[in-house]
């Protein structure tokens, strides 16, 4: 299977701008709160939460959370998604020895965006 990126240049308008500004606002909080879940799930249980385990969570949080619900689905997954490769990374490194550098919280500045699953799909 062919993975491939492609990125756009966009010219957006001022209220479209907002609306990315938005988006991008709404998987910074996605990626904060997983991650304070995966820590907290660790310091208070010793349990290690998969992208699978929060795969789950989103769903009930898309069922509490109006603002959550709003975004699409697969968008929403592929930041938890890009948060387990973070781990797996973190994981990785500590095994061979390296800097480990443990995933951070990130505020809005340093959230760079966010993805699609799909392309081409209409």
């Amino acid at each position: 299977m062919v993975h491939r990126k492609v990125t756009y240049r966009l010219y957006p308008t001022l209220r479209q701008i907002e609306a990315l500004e938005w988006l991008r606002w709404v998987h910074c909080l996605l990626w904060n709160t997983a991650m304070d879940e995966r820590r907290r799930g660790w310091i208070q249980q010793q349990k290690s939460l998969s992208f699978f385990d929060q795969c789950k969570a989103l769903t009930d949080w898309r069922a509490q959370s109006p603002l959550l619900r709003s975004v699409n689905a697969q968008s929403e997954q592929l930041t938890l998604k890009r948060l387990d490769l973070a781990f797996r990374h973190f994981f990785g490194r500590v095994k061979n020895g390296e800097k480990p550098g443990f995933p951070r919280f990130k505020p809005l500045h340093r959230f760079e965006g966010w993805g699609y699953k799909t392309h081409g799909d209409g």
